[in-house]
C-alpha cells in the first residue's frame, strides 16, 4: 500500500499499488501453517471486514412491505385455523366463525403481498409445477394452496351455512395445516445467507409461531364475545411467554449478530413489539372476560405487536447483509474456536 490505511470504512489516502497483495489481508496464522505451537507472531493479525468496506452478501431485495406483511398475515391464517377449530370444538360458535373468516381473509392478504413481490401472478402458479422438498419456497408453496383449500372451504360453509360436515372436515384440515403455515416463512428466511436470519435458525420458527399466535388471539378477543374468548386469553398469554423466550434466546445464540435486533429501525421495533405483546396480553389477561372494550384494545396491541416483530426481523436481517462485519466476524470467531479446540484436543 503506498500511504494508505485499509479500515471498515474503506481504503484512506492513494488507491492500492501493484504492490499490494491479497496475502497481505489474510490471517498471519492462514499464511504460516507450518508455525509451531506457542511460537509467537512477528506481524499482528490483519483486521479486514471485507474489500472497501463493501457488503460480503447481496442484501435482500424483497420489499419491506410485500415481505413482512406475507409473513405477518401468513401467520395470523394459519394460528387463527388453529383456533378456529379449538373453538368450534367446544361450543363457541360466533368464535369459530369469525376465525374462519379473517384466516381467508388474511390468507388473502399474504399470498397477494408475495405475488406482488414477485411481480407477475404466474411466477407463484409456476412453483406448483414441482415438489422439491429441500426448497422452503417450493414446499411453502404447496402448503399455502393445500391449506388454502381447506381454509376457504370452512369459510363458506360457516358464511352460508350449508354443509356443515364439509366445513367441519375442512375445519380440521385447515387447522392440520396451520402450525406449519406459520411457521415455515422462518425456515424460509433462516435458509438465506442473512446472518441475523440464518444465525438464529433454530430460534426463529418458535418467535414466528409464537408471534403468530398473538396475532390470532388478538384478532379472536377483537371479534368475539367475552363469553367466548377464554381460549383466546390463554392463548395471548402463551404467545407472549414464547415470543420473549424465544427471542432471548435468539439474541443470545447471535452474539455479535444481536445488535442488529437492538439498534436502528429494527430495535424500535422489535422493542415496541415486546411492549405491545406483554401489555396485550395482560390486558386481556386481566380484564379481557369483564370488558368487551379491554378485549377489543389487548386484541389490538397484540396484532400490533406481532406485525412489529414480523418487520423488526426483517429490517435485522437487511441490517446485518449491509454491514459486512456481520457476516466476516462470526465466521473469522468460529474458526478460530475449532482451531482451539483442535489444538486442545491435540494437546490432552
Amino acid at each position: 500500500m503506498t500511504g494508505s490505511d485499509v479500515t471498515r470504512d474503506g481504503v484512506r489516502g492513494q488507491r492500492p499499488g501493484r504492490e499490494a497483495s491479497p496475502k497481505a489481508l489474510q490471517p498471519a496464522g492462514r499464511r504460516r501453517r507450518g508455525r509451531r505451537r506457542g511460537e509467537e507472531l512477528m506481524v499482528p493479525r490483519a483486521e479486514f471486514d471485507s474489500y472497501y468496506g463493501r457488503p460480503v452478501i447481496k442484501p435482500p431485495s424483497w420489499s419491506a412491505t410485500d415481505i413482512a406483511g406475507y409473513f405477518f398475515f401468513g401467520g395470523l391464517a394459519g394460528a387463527g385455523s388453529v383456533l378456529a377449530a379449538g373453538a368450534q370444538a367446544t361450543g363457541r360458535p360466533t368464535l369459530a366463525r369469525a376465525m374462519k373468516i379473517s384466516s381467508i381473509g388474511a390468507l388473502s392478504l399474504s399470498t397477494a403481498a408475495l405475488i406482488h413481490d414477485l411481480g407477475r401472478p404466474g411466477r407463484f402458479h409456476h412453483m406448483l409445477r414441482v415438489f422439491k422438498p429441500t426448497s422452503p419456497m417450493s414446499v411453502g408453496s404447496w402448503l399455502l394452496a393445500g391449506y388454502g383449500s381447506f381454509a376457504g372451504a370452512a369459510a363458506a360453509s360457516a358464511v352460508t351455512g350449508r354443509l356443515p360436515r364439509a366445513g367441519a372436515a375442512a375445519t380440521g384440515g385447515a387447522a392440520l395445516f396451520g402450525p406449519a403455515v406459520a411457521a415455515y416463512t422462518a425456515v424460509l428466511a433462516a435458509d438465506t445467507a442473512v446472518p441475523a436470519w440464518h444465525g438464529a435458525h433454530r430460534e426463529l420458527p418458535y418467535v414466528f409461531v409464537a408471534s403468530a399466535t398473538a396475532a390470532a388471539s388478538g384478532m379472536a378477543l377483537a371479534v368475539a364475545p367475552t363469553a367466548e374468548n377464554t381460549p383466546a386469553r390463554y392463548a395471548a398469554a402463551l404467545a407472549a411467554v414464547g415470543d420473549v423466550a424465544s427471542m432471548s434466546l435468539a439474541e443470545r445464540r447471535l452474539g455479535m449478530v444481536a445488535e442488529t435486533y437492538r439498534t436502528g429501525r429494527a430495535g424500535t421495533l422489535l422493542r415496541a413489539a415486546r411492549a405491545l405483546t406483554v401489555g396485550g396480553a395482560a390486558c386481556a389477561a386481566l380484564l379481557g372476560h369483564r370488558s368487551r372494550a379491554a378485549a377489543a384494545g389487548g386484541g389490538a396491541m397484540l396484532l400490533a405487536g406481532s406485525a412489529c416483530t414480523r418487520f423488526g426481523i426483517f429490517a435485522a436481517g437487511v441490517a446485518s447483509a449491509e454491514d459486512p462485519v456481520y457476516t466476516v466476524a462470526p465466521q473469522r470467531e468460529a474458526l478460530e474456536r475449532q482451531a482451539r479446540e483442535r489444538e486442545a484436543a491435540a494437546g490432552s
